[in-house]
């Protein structure tokens, strides 16, 4: 495994404690648009970036997508569960930027996909769940202790979906076991507290006027196109539901 496949996914399993997380959804008149799941992790950069590895020298600023990074490694995959080949099809879809760069005190990483229509999109935690996961079969390890996406996303006890009709844009997860579900929140132990100045967004973005948004933590742009909902990432994770809404536009 390439130095810089290797520092990608162990920056990503460690970032996470000081990030703040956004999702953003651009969706045009006909229903396409663009997805961008975005962390910016600068105040770890700023406590320490030779931790990470990284020094001025070998500031990092690149872009590339999963599909081109697996085809060049379609041997090896193939030796894979058919179960883990599942996991990184799914990401096929997706490209990366990534920066990192102590001189400027960066960390940011923005994973990004086209859609034909919203009902396309992807639970972004399942997709990130699926890469950081490389970094523990890499190394034989299960799971990476400090990633929250290893204990969200696809376990099964959750799901998240999306819809929208060309009036009405809808983003519902839902608790499908709830036991199973409480024995990853009880599971999480320091973690909380290590997540807990950690902020999660969404910023959805439309081609026309938003008559109205459900959850009553929505702030609206100038022009009534956008709208951003704004949670703790704790309290997210605690109750993923918290995050759904119904956006109804205007005619």
């Amino acid at each position: 495994m390439s130095k810089f496949y290797i520092l990608i996914i162990f920056s990503i399993s460690i970032v996470f404690s000081s990030c703040q997380f956004s999702e953003n959804i651009y969706i045009n008149e006909n229903g396409s648009g663009k997805m961008e799941f975005s962390f910016d992790g600068s105040q770890l950069m700023q406590m320490g970036g030779g931790e990470l590895g990284v020094n001025k020298e070998e500031a990092v600023d690149s872009t590339f997508s999963f599909k081109e990074l697996f085809d060049a490694k379609r041997d090896s995959i193939s030796q894979l569960s058919e179960e883990e080949q599942l996991k990184l099809k799914s990401l096929e879809p997706f490209s990366m930027h990534m920066v990192m760069n102590p001189g400027t005190s960066e960390m940011m990483f923005k994973m990004y996909t086209d859609f034909k229509e919203v009902s396309e999109l992807q639970d972004m935690f399942k997709a990130m769940n699926s890469f950081s996961d490389m970094r523990g079969k890499s190394e034989g390890k299960a799971s990476t202790p400090n990633n929250p996406f290893t204990s969200f996303g696809l376990d099964g006890s959750t799901t998240l979906d999306y819809n929208y009709d060309g009036k009405i844009f809808k983003r519902e997860a839902k608790i499908l076991d709830k036991e199973a579900y409480k024995k990853v929140t009880d599971s999480l132990g320091e973690m909380a507290i290590m997540f807990g100045s950690s902020m999660y967004k969404l910023n959805y973005h439309f081609s026309k006027p938003i008559k109205s948004v459900s959850n009553e933590k929505a702030m609206f742009s100038a022009d009534k196109k956008s709208v951003t909902v704004e949670f703790g990432f704790m309290e997210y994770l605690s109750n993923p539901e918290a995050l759904n809404l119904e956006v109804i536009l205007e005619d």
